[in-house]
């Protein structure tokens, strides 16, 4: 449900604020609130025509081809006055409750005109002063545009969501992919001594053992006695190549032994990432199978190129003393080299477009907005915003569009 908020408590209290007769100024607002947004009247250069008895005053916003600033022109019986017959004022309240004023001084080609700009959106609560030849006038509207108002039980049952803006960090980040592998000289091949025929077999794949331990018992041929094999290192049997009955040879591999506690991560880093990737860089880990996650570093650029990929390797350490992590697991990793503090951050997921402008959205009570923003650096997550926010307004996080797309609906005037 799309509704715009009424503003008559706020128009009452500003009754006083532009001086003069309180019960005048009060019947002045009445006329002027004659006409709604869309039929408002235009004057002779396009602006909005305020009208009260014989006195009119023209005002728009101008902006070609420099920043948006308030022009005025002055009238008396429909007739155009010198702009020193008068005086303008115009006093803003934008959404969130900011105020501010723009005074128009007269020009050479007639006009009055403001030498403050006004900032995007062009949306707010209009409070115009004025005092033609000598009479006090005053009109009060509503200007809005890229506002709708979503009530909290429909935005909460839309997913929509807010956060406060503030500072945050920018991380210079590379998102590369690797596979999970055994550290170099923690796989040991168990292998018969002497000829013979395979009597037992103690240990299957998956099995831990520790170094020591027997693991087979052969009956050699040379002195027709048993003699145990055991595992040269602890860890978990990765590989058995021999059954019960076999004649295993001089050398011949029975089983493979890995110490798991601590596996390699070998990342694939292309093109010029390389030579910016160093060792020492922080490393997110997630497994893609799973989702599971770990925090690393790189330990090691290896000297290299991986022939099959044409890529550089980068080995990072995963601790894995419960076994959660297994060789020739696929894993995604993000990889900063540096990190960088900044004043206000939103989520990437908090932009849009509108118009010509990259935007996010705040929201006061049920009321929604939209609001140009400048931006600077950005990662995978957050972008810098350098202006158009300030700390601690409240900026849709999540379902941006569906906010952008209301807006829209409802149409987003400009009233110039």
């Amino acid at each position: 449900m799309i509704r715009h908020l009424s503003l008559a408590a706020l128009l009452a209290l500003g009754i006083a604020a532009c001086g003069g007769n309180a019960g005048e100024e009060a019947h002045d607002h009445d006329e002027a609130g004659a006409h709604t947004e869309a039929e408002a009247a235009k004057g002779a250069h396009g602006g909005r025509l305020l009208q009260q008895g014989e006195h009119a005053v023209e005002l728009k916003i101008f902006e070609d081809g420099t920043p948006p600033k308030y022009q005025a022109w002055l009238y008396r019986d429909d007739k155009p006055l010198p702009a020193s017959a008068g005086s303008v004022e115009v006093r803003l309240q934008r959404l969130g409750g900011v105020a501010e004023t723009h005074v128009l001084k007269p020009q050479a080609d007639g006009s009055l005109m403001a030498a403050t700009v006004v900032d995007e959106p062009h949306s707010f609560d209009v409070d115009v002063c004025a005092t033609v030849q000598g009479k006090s006038l005053r009109w009060a509207y509503e200007s809005y545009e890229g506002r709708t108002v979503i009530v909290g039980k429909i935005a909460e049952d839309a997913g929509i969501k807010v956060a406060a803006v503030g500072p945050g960090s920018i991380a210079d980040m590379h998102e590369v992919q690797g596979l999970v592998t055994p550290i170099d000289g923690r796989v040991a091949k168990v292998t018969a001594r002497f000829p013979g025929p395979v009597r037992r077999l103690d240990a299957g794949v998956g099995d831990r053992v520790r170094a020591g331990q027997a693991v087979a018992v052969i009956e050699s041929n040379l002195s027709l006695g048993n003699y145990s094999i055991t595992a040269p290192i602890s860890g978990v049997v990765m590989a058995r190549s021999a059954a019960v009955g076999d004649v295993a040879a001089e050398g011949t591999v029975l089983f493979e032994i890995a110490d798991l506690s601590t596996l390699w991560v070998d990342l694939h880093i292309f093109g010029s990432d390389a030579d910016h990737i160093p060792a020492g860089a922080r490393v997110a880990l997630t497994r893609l199978s799973d989702g599971a996650s770990a925090e690393t570093k790189i330990e090691r650029i290896l000297p290299g190129t991986a022939t099959a990929s044409q890529s550089t390797v980068a080995r990072a350490r995963v601790a894995n003393a419960d076994g959660r992590w297994r060789p020739g697991s696929a894993v995604r990793a993000q990889v900063t080299v540096d990190q960088q503090a900044a004043a206000l951050v939103v989520p990437l997921a908090a932009l849009q477009t509108f118009r010509d402008w990259q935007v996010v959205f705040v929201r006061v009570g049920d009321t929604y907005e939209v609001r140009p923003v400048q931006l600077g650096k950005r990662d995978a997550r957050n972008v810098e915003v350098r202006s158009g926010l300030m700390p601690g307004e409240q900026v849709v996080v999540e379902q941006s569009y569906l906010v952008k797309a209301d807006i829209e609906k409802a149409g987003a005037s400009h009233d110039h």
